[in-house]
């Protein structure tokens, strides 16, 4: 694997410098800066490539391009697709070799506590279910959100919000709708519900046909241009406030690339978005999508008692058997003589993690305990099944 981690750019509070130190090669990341729907100029891309190479670290994928809400929606203009296509054309000229995107409407990834502690004092990403529905229910107040709980979950959450004090009640309201890192989109319970709205009668088949629209649109151009468009798995992969998720499990990955069969209609394989759903079995998914994965997020959840509730795990640990993903991932870059760009998924906050500033799901120290397990476990494969560690950096090819 070419093992990396993601930069939020020079607002990111992890410096360059430390993530070389850390044992990453590249960094993954985007243009934040810049709106939805705008197009990527060249020269702001040349810049952001020239201070990435000037700490001694590759660019070759992009974390992400944001897909606009209208193109989620249905509205699918030849404005937007000529900026979505124009922005993989200077990606492309900078030498940029995957983008990756998601097709989640409104919200990207989701989670309801952002420094839950873990029994060894260091703290993890969490996601409970009633939490979800105490905000919906009871500070949102969306209309019809009861009906997409069960009865025990609705009374987890009224019994949640009855002992919230409202600094709790708004942290969690900040915590689930403010944006995470690498977000789209940010907002308040007012705005919110108003982009709700907006999806009014947009169930999973429209969302389905909108995301296939996009791809046949904007296939052609990444394939001119040499790019492979990776999309990334919905977080969690399940409806959430009433909006439909697409891309959710085996059969949603099969019906799209059976519908867009263009090469250039790649996969982001996220084990901890997929790993959140028992139901999906990862490294089977790994090799049946071995030909479309061209970048790997690379960690663990625990799934917890109860109804979808979940907290990030050690990399090597919880549900993930990322022993059996690490062997997939091994068998079919050797067969395929190519290396996938890898990162480290997340990160516990611990040691000096706790006491300096970094994006929730991003620390250093955690991140680099993850890129240490990984790439171990990766050259442990590698002697297991009798392979040339030492020769595969040079004979493998960089994913195209």
């Amino acid at each position: 694997m070419i093992q990396s981690m993601r930069w939020f750019g020079p607002a990111d509070p992890i410096a360059l410098s430390h993530i070389r130190q850390a044992g990453a090669t590249e960094v993954v990341t985007a243009l934040h800066e810049i709106p939805n729907g705008v197009v990527w100029p060249r020269e702001a891309i040349a810049e952001r490539r020239a201070m990435i190479e000037a700490a001694g670290l590759g660019w070759s994928t992009v974390e992400s391009l944001p897909v606009h809400d209208a193109i989620k929606r249905g509205e699918l203009t030849d404005e937007l697709v000529q900026a979505y296509g124009d922005s993989l054309r200077n990606l492309a000229a900078e030498g940029v070799r995957t983008v990756t995107y998601n097709f989640m409407p409104l919200l990207d990834w989701t989670r309801t506590d952002l420094d839950w502690p873990l029994p060894d004092g260091a703290t993890a990403l969490r996601f409970e279910w009633a939490a979800v529905a105490a905000y919906d229910i009871h500070i949102l107040r969306r209309p019809g959100a009861e009906a997409d709980y069960s009865e025990a979950v609705r009374a987890a959450a009224a019994e949640r919000f009855a002992a919230m004090t409202p600094e709790e009640r708004h942290k969690l309201e900040r915590t689930i709708i403010a944006g995470l890192p690498g977000s789209e989109e940010s907002f308040d319970s007012p705005a919110f519900q108003r982009a709700i709205d907006t999806y009014a009668g947009i169930d999973a088949e429209a969302l389905r046909a909108n995301h296939i629209a996009f791809l046949r649109a904007v296939c052609p151009i990444a394939e001119e241009v040499g790019i492979k468009l990776v999309v990334h798995p919905d977080d969690p992969p399940f409806p959430i406030f009433g909006l439909p998720r697409v891309v959710s499990t085996a059969d949603d990955l099969d019906h799209l690339y059976a519908a867009v069969p263009s090469l250039a209609n790649g996969l982001c394989f996220c084990t901890g978005s997929f790993g959140a759903r028992p139901d999906n079995d990862l490294p089977a998914m790994v090799r049946r999508f071995a030909e479309r994965i061209d970048f790997l997020h690379l960690r663990s959840v625990g799934w917890e008692a109860g109804e979808r509730n979940f907290h990030e795990a050690e990399h090597l640990g919880g549900h993930a058997r990322m022993t059996q993903v690490m062997q997939a991932v091994v068998e079919i870059s050797h067969a395929q003589n190519r290396a996938i760009v890898m990162r480290p998924d997340h990160g516990h906050r611990m040691m000096d993690d706790l006491h300096r500033s970094s994006n929730p799901g991003y620390s250093l120290l955690g991140r680099m305990r993850g890129l240490a397990e990984l790439r171990g476990l990766e050259q442990g494969i590698v002697h297991m099944l009798g392979l040339n560690a030492n020769a595969a950096p040079a004979e493998l090819e960089l994913t195209a």
